[in-house]
């Protein structure tokens, strides 16, 4: 899958739970969950449930600790579906 796309389905995904939307329209590869777009880690725990349902994959916890920014997202992301 394409990165814009996994940007794309990534941004939706995030978009309930953001609580600085203007950290949401300059969303990009380097956005930080915490700092730039103000996820609780509560709700970071939402947002790993939810890209597993999207994508259909498993993450682990060592995965879902590393999905603190786009970047780190798309990679875990990436290589989940790889390994299907």
């Amino acid at each position: 899958m394409e990165k814009k796309l996994l940007l794309t389905k990534l941004k939706a995904i995030v978009a309930p739970y953001v609580q600085n939307p203007k950290g949401l329209e300059r969303l990009n590869e380097d956005t930080n969950f915490l700092r730039d777009l103000e996820i609780n880690s509560a709700n970071l725990v939402d947002v790993a449930l939810d890209v597993e349902d999207e994508f259909g994959i498993e993450i682990d916890n060592d995965s879902m600790e590393r999905m603190l920014t786009v970047k780190a997202s798309i990679e875990v992301i990436e290589a989940k579906l790889a390994a299907k």
